[in-house]
């Protein structure tokens, strides 16, 4: 796939745009890498497509919250977290803020996986019977959170509910979160078997195609005693699918409706989302070169949330 760099998409946009009125709009830009880039679209889209004016407002989640809270501004959070999001449901019911859209339409995916390429080869390994059943397929061993972090009382309390060690699967911890990035991305270059924890979007799954493995049905009660350090009953459950949101002031929308309108349909799966994750790691790109990569290779994605003359704009500057 091909990726233009910023200074040749932005050298000719000169001349090439005609802008309906848009004013000021601050965007948080979260300090982790989905966010970032999230955010650099939303900007280049809005600035370019739309005639804003935005600035990208360094922050972490807490902040943020806090600052919109009090102050009502940025006026844009890219990619707010359910778990996150409890000031932010008392402001939506005062009217104050508005939830626009699952900006990871697939949500946030947390849980454990196994590579693409031995769910081809043995399909039963898409389901935590199947594993327990071969564990000598999956390798014989289950790569879990490193200590410190919550997911690694929650994987070895499902891990308990299971009986993984009574299959014949070792709970391995792994000293870092490079230590378990590493185990996968070794494994895969070589079609080796692995059965571990993982996230999405991130890089490694965007590079690395992983089914995530079907714990079975989501027991609230269960996974909540999973977390904790202190769980004394735990109890067999998949991972919470995790609702991912662009939440944005009532005051833009009111503001800034066609502006609202385009963040409102702005959506990703992981997939794509972890592509250009992947290739931003890969290239040592900033955020920024990220996001031109993606509007350079995603049009059938981003085409879909413009209004009419934004696309319009966005198709000259970057075909």
């Amino acid at each position: 796939m091909k990726a233009l760099s910023v200074c040749t998409v932005l050298v000719g946009l000169t001349g090439t745009a005609a802008f309906a009125d848009c004013g000021e709009i601050e965007i948080t830009e979260f300090d982790f890498s989905s966010a970032q880039v999230n955010a650099e679209i939303a900007k280049f889209i809005l600035e370019q497509g739309y005639g804003c004016d935005v600035a990208l407002v360094p922050s972490s989640t807490t902040s943020a919250i806090a600052s919109i809270s009090a102050t009502g501004s940025p006026d844009v959070l890219t990619e707010i977290w359910e778990n996150a999001a409890g000031v932010l449901r008392e402001m939506q019911g005062n009217g104050e803020v508005t939830f626009l859209q699952n900006v990871l339409s697939e949500g946030g995916q947390q849980g454990w996986w196994v590579p693409q390429y031995l769910v081809d080869e043995h399909p039963e390994l898409a389901t935590i019977e199947g594993i327990l059943a071969n564990p000598d397929l999956v390798g014989g061993r289950f790569y879990s959170c490193p200590d410190g972090w919550t997911c690694n009382f929650t994987n070895g309390h499902i891990a308990e509910a299971y009986d993984l060690e009574g299959a014949g699967i070792e709970v391995f911890v792994p000293g870092s979160g490079e230590v378990l990035a590493t185990s996968l991305a070794s494994a895969y270059a070589d079609r080796q078997p692995w059965l571990g924890y993982y996230w999405a979007p991130s890089p490694l799954l965007g590079e690395n195609p992983m089914v995530l493995v079907d714990l079975g049905p989501y027991d609230p009660e269960a996974f909540s005693c999973n977390a904790s350090e202190d769980c004394q009953t735990p109890g067999p459950t998949s991972y919470p699918r995790d609702e991912v949101w662009t939440i944005v002031t009532t005051a833009l929308t009111e503001r800034e409706p066609e502006a609202t309108a385009m963040l409102s349909r702005m959506a990703f799966t992981n997939q794509e989302l972890g592509a250009v994750l992947a290739w931003q790691e890969a290239n040592g790109a900033s955020a920024e070169e990220a996001a031109v990569y993606f509007l350079t290779n995603f049009p059938d994605v981003w085409g879909g949330w413009l209004n009419d003359s934004a696309r319009e704009n966005l198709s000259a500057l970057l075909q």
